[in-house]
């Protein structure tokens, strides 16, 4: 009873913070946070490593029974999350792909999945070759386009997946008009948001209409380049049931360790993502005005063709920038093995700089044909723009092209 009773006054803090602070960096902060909640009240939550818990009897415990179920350092990061996307609940999960896989496993043999023509390889990859083996239909569209969309989705439709921005041509959805359109068209068609490239601190896909906003938290939710993980985050009861569930039949949790460093990310999420959207600006406009540069996709920039969608759904632009180098294969690999500051590896999102070749690296998976489609080219080079000083980063760009394109 002093148990349960505890619980409820925890919850109802909880639930109390909230309502009297709004601001993201207080949330992030603070809830799901609450020295209350130990015994030795500590600020920090603790890392809570135990893989079982003492009841007081059979089927009699203090909330936790087995750490695949329910660990108290996860409850910290998953309800920090939740009140950050602005949703009831958050499930933490062993990496974005694991979350992915969770969310697929809802539906069944036989059922339809609509997703974005441009997304991360190993969505593409999973969606290709697995999925489709468990017996789902999958269909890709480009969600740009609403009417293509619409035209994708068929009577068996159960899932509609959206990125945006897309990885890697940084095409923007207009989440909103997406929500829309596939819930007119049927209301128990689930809409995800994958949500790895703005954050929570640049876009609230749920607020947008979206049932379900999922992360790669490896990324710019944790931040740190030292956590592999995936966070999803819901406000319908339902869908919580069924994800929770899932979560623990497929087992595919992250540890409380990694747990513990992603709930410290997200305590400088709101400065990263700021000095990110500078350094990411600064950089995608030294880029377009370069005469060795094709072209520069970045949303933050005017000549992006949903640049509009982009300012009326999102509160700014992470530091990734795609852009296209003239010239050949060649020319990609003299600039990329020419960075200095900028690291060339796969992922995104950390303090440190990153450089990439999608063609050869994160798309590899990807059919050649639809790479052309795309416009995955040999040309184009990913950047994930970090905390770095601004001119450094700028600097180290432009000794790049030089050694790319060599001045006459």
């Amino acid at each position: 009873m002093a148990t349960a009773q505890k619980e409820s006054e925890q919850n109802d803090c909880h639930a109390g913070f909230q309502s009297a602070f709004k601001s993201f960096a207080t949330v992030a902060i603070h809830v799901g946070q609450e020295p209350e909640q130990w015994k030795s009240m500590a600020v920090v939550p603790p890392i809570s490593l135990s893989t079982t818990f003492k009841q007081y009897g059979p089927g009699k415990h203090a909330g936790f029974e087995y750490s695949r179920s329910g660990n108290p350092t996860r409850n910290c990061l998953e309800k920090a999350v939740a009140a950050l996307d602005g949703g009831k609940y958050c499930l933490a999960l062993a990496s974005g792909l694991a979350a992915t896989m969770t969310i697929t496993h809802m539906l069944k043999s036989g059922d339809g999945i609509v997703c974005m023509d441009d997304v991360y390889g190993g969505t593409n990859r999973y969606f290709q070759r697995i999925a489709t083996e468990l017996g789902l239909k999958v269909d890709f569209a480009d969600c740009t386009q609403p009417e293509k969309l619409k035209a994708a989705l068929k009577p068996n439709t159960k899932l509609v997946w959206i990125e945006t921005p897309t990885n890697p041509t940084m095409k923007v959805v207009d989440i909103r008009a997406c929500s829309d359109l596939v819930h007119k068209h049927n209301k128990d068609i689930v809409v995800v948001v994958d949500n790895t490239f703005m954050s929570a601190y640049f876009q609230r896909p749920l607020a947008l209409g979206a049932d379900i906003c999922m992360y790669s938290a490896t990324k710019y939710m944790n931040g740190h380049s030292d956590v592999v993980m995936g966070l999803v985050s819901v406000s319908r009861d339902d869908l919580y049931e069924r994800l929770k569930f899932l979560q623990n039949a497929l087992g595919a949790v992250p540890s409380p360790f990694d747990c513990y460093l992603c709930n410290r990310g997200l305590k400088t999420l709101h400065l990263r993502m700021e000095q990110h959207f500078k350094g990411g600006l600064a950089a995608a406009k030294f880029l377009e005005a370069d005469p060795r540069v094709e072209r520069v996709i970045f949303p933050g920039l005017p000549s992006h063709p949903q640049h509009d969608v982009m300012k009326k759904q999102c509160t700014g632009c992470p530091g990734m920038i795609t852009f296209y180098i003239k010239g050949q294969l060649e020319h990609a690999s003299a600039f990329l093995s020419n960075l200095k500051l900028f690291s060339i590896a796969e992922s995104l999102g950390g303090y440190e700089s990153l450089a990439e070749h999608p063609a050869i690296m994160t798309h590899a998976s990807v059919p050649e044909k639809e790479r052309e489609v795309l416009g995955i080219s040999d040309t184009l080079i990913r950047l994930s723009v970090g905390l770095e000083n601004v001119e450094d980063v700028i600097k180290d760009l432009d000794q790049a092209l030089n050694a790319a394109h060599p001045k006459q």
